[in-house]
């Protein structure tokens, strides 16, 4: 290893660290920070911030990329995997885009954004958009700073800007591609299940369910899919999420609805799939910009996999069955597996997007990409952001929204300023499916695994071909790499019409 090498993964593991200290302060005010420490917290977060700003953009980092300049090359040309030259590529990318953000503006924007986190919750709890809008006007602001910044790039939209810090290398026409083709297969879909709504009944997850027994029940199964005490935690949030400060200390959080179990259960499944993927970061990537997801549509990818193609396929579902009729007699005793495994797969449009089936999830996400395109580019009033949500939950899924809560106020992005995110989760369900279709092909007894509440062999197979890369590779090149083509439509609508069609006799 050379000199300027070695100097460059030091200061960058410093950096690694002091966002790691911030990404800690940010998980704790979702825990366990006592409310009135959000003003000071916001601070603390715009502080640690500017100094990981300042020192990441020091003119001494792009020296050392440029000394570095002829051995990347020699590097991959000696192994065209390897890592050195990986974190040469990934380090230049992320310097010239942070090199353009002022530190005033990088500072401004996690304060900002753990400001209005707080008043977000505040707003929900009250379903008060108008004590949120302030707000979220300024997090627009920002981003419309921050997007200014990267003009001479000649983006075809200024949306491109915000959706590549999330997903290297996609652009906002491709996304909206995909999309639009999307939507087209899964309206007739959802149409023709409407006229055999009744042929399901998913009443069994509505009921009573102590929080502390739904605390019992979620640790157990994560414990089989790999949450281990030493290196993970389990808590509780207003929206779920979870976060890795190293590939030994990741953190989940689920939340317990006394009334619906499938909140907890399979929130919390959803989460350990981002677990996983960030436990199973090769080592020695860890305190180096290479130690995390390739993007978010792949983390995505792996939640929606665990939560969904997993968790509400029949081999596991028979699992779960067993492990709710051991927690929860009362309410699971004299339901069979075939009844649990038809309930969680029941489709409905409904207000929620994290509740929502597999069928209808992608309309809530469509609907949010559109209107964050037309909110950075001011063609919708964000006052008047209640009434076109409203408007479009009616349109794409025939629900009408009672109040703000329910509503524009559900999801946490925007009040951090994730504005550029949403398009994300849509794109995993499509990763999803692709990466289904290989998994089972290599993996013959994957079924009989799962039906007994065993899923490592998958997520060895996942490991291997996914997780221990982190951000080694482009996004579009891993999913290339794995699955032999582009992110695409069809396998996920193949996946969903044998899953639905003989639940609801579809022809």
């Amino acid at each position: 290893m050379s000199q300027a090498l070695e100097e460059l993964r030091q200061r960058l593991a410093e950096i690694s660290d002091l966002s790691s200290a911030a990404g800690l302060l940010g998980w704790d005010q979702q825990t366990m920070m006592p409310e009135r420490a959000n003003p000071i917290r916001a601070e603390q977060l715009g502080t640690l911030s500017g100094i990981v700003h300042e020192r990441f953009t020091d003119d001494a980092i792009g020296r050392l990329l440029q000394q570095l300049e002829s051995e990347e090359e020699a590097l991959r040309q000696a192994d065209p995997d390897s890592d050195d030259a990986a974190l040469i590529r990934v380090t230049r990318r992320d310097y010239e885009k942070s090199k353009r953000v002022p530190g005033e503006l990088a500072v401004e924007i996690a304060r900002a954004g753990a400001l209005g986190h707080q008043a977000w919750v505040q707003a929900r709890e009250r379903s008060d958009f108008a004590a949120f809008l302030p707000f979220l006007r300024r997090n627009v602001e920002l981003k419309r700073q921050y997007v200014e910044l990267f003009d001479d790039e000649g983006h075809d939209d200024p949306y491109d800007v915000l959706l590549d810090d999330y997903e290297e290398g996609m652009k906002t026409a491709e996304v909206a591609a995909l999309f639009a083709e999307l939507r087209a297969q899964l309206v007739p879909l959802i149409a023709q299940i409407a006229q055999r709504t009744d042929a399901v009944d998913n009443a069994l997850l509505h009921g009573e369910f102590e929080p502390a027994r739904q605390a019992v029940l979620v640790r157990g199964v994560l414990e089989r899919l790999g949450w281990a005490p030493d290196g993970w935690r389990l808590d509780e949030a207003e929206h779920p999420f979870a976060a890795s400060f190293g590939p030994t200390d990741v953190r989940l959080t689920t939340r317990y609805d006394p009334k619906y179990i499938g909140m907890a259960l399979y929130g919390g499944i959803h989460e350990m799939g981002h677990g996983l993927y960030e436990a199973g970061v090769a080592p020695q990537l860890a305190r180096t910009p290479l130690a995390g997801g390739a993007s978010l549509g792949l983390h995505e990818s792996q939640s929606r996999m665990w939560e969904n193609v997993v968790g509400r396929g029949r081999p596991f579902a028979g699992f779960l069955h067993g492990e709710l009729q051991r927690v929860f007699p009362e309410q699971f005793g004299a339901v069979d597996a075939e009844t649990y495994y038809r309930a969680v797969n029941k489709v409905q449009p409904s207000l929620i997007r994290v509740e929502a089936d597999e069928a209808t999830y992608g309309l809530h996400i469509i609907l949010r990409f559109e209107l964050e395109r037309e909110m950075l580019a001011g063609t919708l009033d964000l006052a008047d952001l209640p009434e076109a949500w409203n408007a479009r939950m009616k349109e794409y899924l025939g629900v009408d929204v009672p109040d703000d809560a329910l509503g524009v106020l559900q999801d946490v992005h925007w009040s951090g300023g994730e504005i550029g995110y949403f398009s994300t989760y849509a794109l995993g369900n499509l990763i999803a499916a692709q990466l289904w279709q290989r998994a089972r092909a290599d993996l013959p007894q994957l079924d009989e695994q799962l039906a007994a509440g065993d899923g490592s062999e998958l997520r060895a197979w996942l490991g291997d071909r996914l997780h221990r890369h982190g951000s080694k590779y482009p996004p579009k090149e891993l999913v290339q790499r794995i699955v032999g083509g582009p992110i695409a439509v069809q396998p996920f609508v193949d996946y969903l019409t044998t899953k639905l069609t003989p639940l609801y006799g579809l022809t």
